[in-house]
């Protein structure tokens, strides 16, 4: 059995194709390492079921950017949920003046009484 002669491993080899390309070096990490994984980057893995022309959209976006669709969709989801908290957040804090406004403000019955 020959070995064949190692390739360095330099970000244009990776870039290019030369290392680990080929399905050859393909393979399933274990489970307990991938867990491990998943662990260590706060990931967790979920099924979800999307309109066929949606999953095209986010393929060809992601093409375009040159990136995969999944974390594409990944950034998206962060960007709406970040977004969507920060807007919850005014809209709790604006109601929340709101109320304190009026109950600092007096009533019509009060300010008859006052006058």
């Amino acid at each position: 059995m020959t070995q064949a002669a190692k390739i360095p491993g330099t970000e244009e080899a990776w870039d290019n194709g030369t290392l680990g390309e080929d399905e050859h070096y393909v393979a399933v990490a274990p489970k307990d390492l991938q867990d491990s994984v998943n662990q260590s980057l706060g990931m967790q893995a979920i099924s979800i079921r999307l309109p066929k022309d949606l999953l095209e959209q986010y393929k060809a976006i992601a093409q375009y950017h040159k990136m995969g669709y999944q974390p594409l969709m990944r950034e998206a989801l962060t960007r709406f949920a970040t977004s969507e908290m920060k807007r919850i957040v005014i809209e709790v804090s604006n109601e929340r003046d709101q109320a304190r406004e009026e109950q600092r403000e007096p009533g019509p019955k009060a300010r008859r009484k006052a006058a």
